[in-house]
Parts: structure tokens; sequence; C-alpha cells
């Protein structure tokens, strides 16, 4: 079984999505979905292509939580950032 947060297997036409246009794509394939008049073949492709942009979804928040995490406070008080590993 394929470890479902991998995301070497994400196609590269999603993996170049911002987060906020692959949500929305996601969310389009929801709705089409969910409306059930799409044809067996293309509600089979539809869940697939959702199932990856979800892991490239979390991927982006993952990426950046880890940036909100290396935020901290300088000896000023003042907000500072350090990379991320």
């Amino acid at each position: 079984m394929a470890d479902e947060n991998n995301t070497n297997d994400i196609p590269s036409d999603i993996a170049a999505l911002s987060f906020e246009d692959a949500l929305a794509q996601l969310e389009d394939i929801v709705r089409s979905l969910e409306g059930g008049d799409s044809a067996l073949d293309d509600a089979i492709a539809a869940y697939e292509r959702g199932a990856a942009l979800k892991r490239h979804c979390e991927s982006k928040l993952r990426q950046a939580q880890a940036r909100v995490e290396k935020i901290s406070l300088g000896a000023d008080g003042q907000p500072e950032a350090s990379p991320a590993d």
C-alpha cells in the first residue's frame, strides 16, 4: 500500500499549483462528485486527481507549519525567523 503522505507521486501539474489553487480545484472536484452526474470512469479519474490535490495541500500546510514554528522572539522582543530545516 502506498504511503498517502508521499509527495513523490504528485503529478507535476499539481505540484506546480499554489495551495489556494489546489484547494479550489479540490473543492470543484468534491462538488462534482457530490452531484453524482459523472460517468464512472470520469468520477474515478476525478477522485484520483482529488486525492493527489489533497496530498499536495497537506504538504503545503506542513511546509507552512514548519515555517511558523521557526518564528521566535528575539532578544529585543521582536519576532524573528530562523531558516526551516
